[in-house]
């Protein structure tokens, strides 16, 4: 029985992949979590998204603001607000690094996966990435369209 849920579990991967296409990513740390428990539930169940969502430091602790964790079905009037501000938890070096390298002009810190691990846990994989320009992007389009072209070659 145990082993079913954690296949479950572990196919709970959501992607940012704008941020992928938009930035391109130096650093990538693996960070918890503080969320209450619809919100846990909702992960579990698929129903979040990263698209638009970003990190920021407030008093040297990390948050990640415009994630969107779905209300609850069932979670009646102990429901969360879908938008909230939600605080990550990384230890003290990576906090500090990660503070010193995203104030470089350019920088930014973005979150790419939300993921429960083997433990059951919420976890995020947030980036220090930095903006790519225009021809950057045509670039990876490029690149993207070759790969699907070769794809089809070898699938004919």
């Amino acid at each position: 029985m145990a082993k079913k849920t954690t296949s479950k579990q572990q196919r709970i991967n959501i992607k940012n992949k704008r941020a992928s296409f938009d930035y391109e990513f130096i650093d990538i740390f693996t960070a918890g979590i503080v969320l209450t428990g619809t919100e846990i539930k909702s992960i579990r169940m698929g129903k979040a998204s990263l698209v638009d969502s970003y990190c920021y430091f407030i008093h040297g602790e990390l948050w990640v603001k415009n994630m969107n964790i779905s209300t609850y079905l069932q979670g009646s009037y102990n429901n969360h607000a879908e938008r909230r501000e939600r605080k990550l938890l990384l230890n003290r070096k990576e906090l500090r690094n990660l503070e010193a390298e995203s104030k470089n002009p350019g920088f930014t810190i973005v979150p790419t996966r939300l993921f429960i691990n083997e433990k059951g846990l919420a976890k995020l994989d947030v980036a220090l990435a930095k903006g790519k320009k225009v021809f950057d992007k045509r670039q990876t389009m490029k690149e993207k369209e070759d790969r699907r072209e070769m794809d089809r070659a070898m699938k004919h």
